[in-house]
C-alpha cells in the first residue's frame, strides 16, 4: 500500500502518544521482555514512521525490560537455495567468494520490514552474529539475549529465541499473522518429529578473515504456522487489542511454543 493510500484511509495521524496509550491498554508493561513482529502500514499514517513506533515501544517497556526484533537477511545464504529471485548456477561461486562478510553493525536486513531495519541502528541496540537469522535486542538483558548465536541453531535452542523463552518473554504481533511468528521455529527444533537436515553456507568473519562457512541445520517450514496459530487462539488465553488502525496480539512465548511443540508432534 502506498503512503498516499494510507493517508486516504486514515482519519487522523497516528502519534507516539496514541501508540503508548494503546500499548498500555493492551497490557504491555514496563520491564517486559517482548519480541516484536510488525506491519507499519497496518497502523495507518504514523507521524514519524518506524521511529515513532520504536520510540513508543521503548517508552512503555523501558530499559528495565527488553525489546527484540528479527533482523534477518536471506541473501547472505547459500545461493543454490535462492528463489526470490533465483540466480544462475554460473553465479554461485562468485557469490560464495565475493559476498561481503556479515557484519552486525552494517549489514542491512532483508524481507523483515522497515521497523527492524531502523531498530537495529538505534543507540544501545545490539545484534547477534548469525549471518542469516540474526536478531537485534535493546534493554536490560540485550547482550545476554544476542550472545553465542550458533550457526547450526539459527532459530533453535542456541539462538536468541531460547533466551527469550528462558526470560518468560512475550510475543507481540502488530498487524501480522502467525506466519510471521518466528518463535514457532523454536518449537520446530524442540518437537520430536522427522526433520530434514541441509548444508548451508554464509560469509562470516573468522579470526579476522572473511570465509564462506558451511554448516548443517534442520530445514524449517512456516507453511502451517497460520493453522497452528488459529488452533492455539481457539483454546488458549492471549490478549488482543486495538493499536491505532491495526489489531495487535500479545502472547506468552513459553505457552505458545510449548503448545506448538505438542501440535507439531501430532500434525507433522
Amino acid at each position: 500500500m502506498s503512503e498516499k493510500e494510507i493517508v486516504e484511509k486514515s482519519d487522523y495521524p497516528v502519534t507516539k502518544k496514541r501508540l503508548i496509550k494503546d500499548f498500555k491498554n493492551g497490557g504491555l508493561k514496563k520491564g517486559s521482555t517482548v519480541i516484536v513482529h510488525s506491519s507499519l502500514s497496518s497502523l495507518g499514517w504514523v507521524c514519524g514512521g518506524p521511529v515513532t513506533l520504536i520510540d513508543a515501544l521503548m517508552e512503555v517497556i523501558t530499559k528495565s525490560g527488553n525489546i527484540i526484533m528479527p533482523t534477518h537477511n536471506g541473501n547472505y545464504s547459500e545461493p543454490k537455495y535462492w528463489g526470490n529471485p533465483a540466480v544462475p548456477e554460473s553465479w554461485w561461486d562468485s557469490i560464495r567468494n565475493e559476498m561481503p562478510a556479515f557484519r552486525p553493525e552494517v549489514t542491512p536486513t532483508r524481507g523483515v520490514g522497515v521497523v527492524p531495519e531502523n531498530f537495529r541502528k538505534y543507540p544501545n541496540t545490539v545484534r547477534s552474529s548469525h549471518p542469516i537469522n540474526s536478531f537485534a535486542a535493546w534493554g536490560k538483558n540485550a547482550d545476554e539475549i544476542i550472545a553465542n548465536h550458533e550457526l547450526n541453531s539459527s532459530l533453535g535452542e542456541k539462538s536468541p529465541l531460547q533466551k527469550i523463552y528462558d526470560l518468560d518473554g512475550k510475543i507481540l504481533l502488530i498487524g501480522v499473522g502467525h506466519e510471521s511468528n518466528t518463535s514457532l521455529h523454536l518449537a520446530e527444533y524442540k518437537a520430536d518429529f522427522k526433520k530434514e537436515t541441509k548444508e548451508y553456507g554464509a560469509p562470516i568473519i573468522k579470526d579476522g578473515k572473511r570465509i564462506w562457512a558451511k554448516y548443517q541445520e534442520i530445514e524449517v517450514d512456516s507453511d502451517d504456522f497460520h493453522k497452528l496459530g488459529n488452533d492455539y487462539e481457539k483454546v488458549r488465553e492471549y490478549t488482543k487489542f486495538k493499536l491505532a488502525y491495526s489489531t495487535a496480539k500479545l502472547f506468552s512465548q513459553v505457552d505458545i511454543v510449548d503448545f506448538a511443540v505438542d501440535w507439531f508432534e501430532k500434525n507433522r
